[in-house]
């Protein structure tokens, strides 16, 4: 055990983060997300959400300045009149470690798997909550 580390992240999660360079992409994603959008690299945080996950993750990791949207959303299917409720939420923990906030981008479903199938790692969840797939962009710290 170490201090102040949250202990809903696991020691090969801690492990990836620190692997992870600029640039690198994780996905955080809900217990419906398919096997055809996983790298190699798979992390399972069974038991546990995604909001809980971000908000540990958050206080290690900054998101890449240097794009425009270093936060990726998977977009509602047309015709569906779902709305994503979870989204507030990223935005708001995302809001706490992050001055320029989450600077979100909505993407195609098939685009998201697409993308995250070349991340860096997948973190499956239980998260149950529909469209709650979120992929991160690593940024750098800055003196």
């Amino acid at each position: 055990m170490l201090k102040n580390i949250p202990n809903i992240l696991t020691p090969e999660l801690l492990k990836i983060l620190m692997e992870m360079g600029h640039g690198d992409e994780l996905v955080l994603a809900d217990g419906n997300y398919p096997r055809l959008g996983h790298p190699s690299r798979v992390v399972r945080c069974d038991g546990h959400g995604i909001p809980e996950l971000l908000d540990a993750i958050m206080k290690f990791m900054p998101l890449d300045s240097y794009v425009e949207n270093p936060t990726i959303l998977m977009e509602v299917l047309p015709n569906d009149p779902y709305v994503p409720t979870i989204w507030n939420t990223y935005r708001e923990i995302i809001g706490k470690y992050e001055e320029t906030g989450a600077r979100e981008l909505p993407i195609n479903k098939y685009e998201f798997y697409k993308r995250g199938a070349q991340a860096y790692a997948v973190v499956t969840t239980s998260e149950q909550a529909m469209y709650a797939n979120v992929i991160l962009k690593k940024g750098v710290i800055k003196p």
